[in-house]
């Protein structure tokens, strides 16, 4: 049974940072896309940012771009997302998802496991 498991987030003031962690097992995703996502109250779930199973290529959100940093360690068979310069708006919970393949997407029904999901809260 695949499982990702979400830990990091917490309560921060605006401008402080986060690094969120998703630990997977029951299956390797070592060569497996990785992304994340978040869905704040009354909101759709959207997407944060992706890395391609061999780590070369990593994607983001306009309203994150510069801020998050995805990365991967395929040893740990873990990803983690790092979170600089957090506002307010940041605040949703956030969720690991994987797929099959090396491709990464920001559509998040191209991805087949999903974490519980982990609050992160901004306050200003």
């Amino acid at each position: 049974q695949v499982q990702l498991v979400e830990s990091g987030g917490g309560l921060v003031q605006a401008g402080g940072s986060l690094r969120l962690s998703c630990a997977a097992s029951g299956r390797t995703f070592s060569r497996d896309a990785m992304g994340w996502f978040r869905q704040a109250p009354g909101k759709e779930r959207e997407f944060v940012a992706a890395i391609t199973g061999s780590g070369g290529d990593t994607y983001y959100a306009n309203s994150v771009k510069g801020r998050f940093t995805i990365s991967r360690d395929n040893a740990k068979n873990a990803v983690f997302l790092q979170m600089n310069s957090l506002k307010p708006e940041d605040t949703a919970v956030y969720s690991c998802a994987g797929r099959y393949g090396n491709a990464a997407y920001s559509q998040s029904w191209k991805y087949g496991f999903w974490g519980q999901g982990t609050q992160v809260t901004v306050s200003s």
